[in-house]
């Protein structure tokens, strides 16, 4: 500032006063914008948004949706990428296939029954039926679902071994202690799986595409949203 001005102290510039105005210009166009919305309002118009948003204190406050997710789901949401959680999932899926090729599901608790159909011609057929002779094995055998040999079989081979009762039941429990493991592995398989689609879900959602929700997010599936179809340039 020269000197011979010091005595007025310290002036205004015109750039302030121009940063101003136009702020103030700028305040008075958008009152003026709200006050024809408001005039022009449709007093049956409704949005969506309107279920969401409750008047608190003269303060409009968003309803934040609560999230259908068990916190062992959050956490590893929080914490571990969707790549990382398919691969873990792509492993316990090999390991369950190779578990159901070891084991066969013998005996499987939960199982539907296997089922075998006869036909017949004629209701006197059906009386005489008797299935262990139609099956050609022994009675005791008729209920089994594996190693059920034909009599001619047991006619030819001879029995190589007995095994003793005390095998048979540890055999029983390590067979029922894998099935179990099976049972755990499938249920792990399923759970990374859903939170692999409830990632994908999240990053899917920061797309600025318009999209509507079809189905809202459970414990066990992810939500579902129809994407407005955009062409690709």
């Amino acid at each position: 500032m020269p000197g011979f001005r010091k005595h007025l102290g310290l002036l205004e510039k015109k750039k302030d006063y121009k940063l101003r105005a136009d702020d103030y210009h700028k305040k008075q166009e958008f009152l003026k914008a709200l006050r024809k919305k408001a005039l022009e309002k449709n007093p049956d118009e409704f949005y969506y948004k309107m279920t969401r948003v409750k008047l608190q204190d003269g303060v409009h406050i968003i309803k934040e949706t609560k999230e259908e997710v068990t916190p062992e789901q959050l956490k590893l949401m929080r914490t571990q990428d969707v790549k990382y959680i398919e691969m873990k999932r792509l492993a316990e899926a090999k390991k369950i296939e190779r578990l159901k090729s070891e084991l066969h599901l013998l005996d499987f608790q939960g199982k539907q029954q296997n089922k075998h159909v006869f036909f017949f011609d004629t209701k006197k057929e059906v009386a005489q039926f008797d299935i262990a002779t139609h099956l050609q094995t022994a009675p005791e055998l008729v209920d089994r679902v594996f190693n059920r040999p034909r009599i001619e079989t047991l006619q030819k081979e001879k029995v190589k071994g007995v095994t003793h009762e005390t095998r048979l039941k540890r055999i029983a429990k390590e067979r029922q202690k894998q099935y179990n493991c099976l049972m755990q592995r499938i249920e792990r398989e399923k759970k990374m799986f859903i939170i692999s689609q409830k990632i994908q879900t999240r990053k899917d959602l920061m797309d600025k595409t318009q999209k509507v929700k079809v189905k809202k997010e459970t414990v066990n599936s992810p939500a579902i949203y129809r994407f407005q179809h955009c062409r690709k340039r």
